[in-house]
């Protein structure tokens, strides 16, 4: 399995659409930024067919250090959750996949 960095996708994008690539890049770090803001301004975010994007709040918990074994306070923190789109999941999982 490759990694994949946003510099190959700028390339591919750029190759793709025939822009530059840094208009691609621009385009695609303005896109990314645009979620981060959106997801801190507590919004959901949804690309049908790609997926939905949102915050959940973990509640604060007992967890226990895994080098020493004592136990400490793990406050409450925002997440970012994902879910895959019904597209995504058909060309990850195959046509065939129920």
């Amino acid at each position: 399995m490759a990694t994949i960095t946003k510099k190959e996708l700028v390339n591919d994008v750029a190759m793709k659409t025939g822009h530059k690539q840094n208009v691609a890049k621009e385009v695609i770090q303005h896109f990314l930024d645009q979620i981060i803001k959106e997801l801190s301004d507590g919004n959901k975010i949804e690309l049908r067919d790609f997926a939905v994007f949102h915050t959940k709040t973990r509640a604060a918990r007992k967890a226990r250090n895994p080098k020493t074994g004592e136990e400490i306070h793990a406050p409450e923190k925002t997440v970012v959750s994902f879910k895959a789109g019904r597209l995504m999941k058909e060309r990850i999982q195959g046509p065939d996949h129920p």
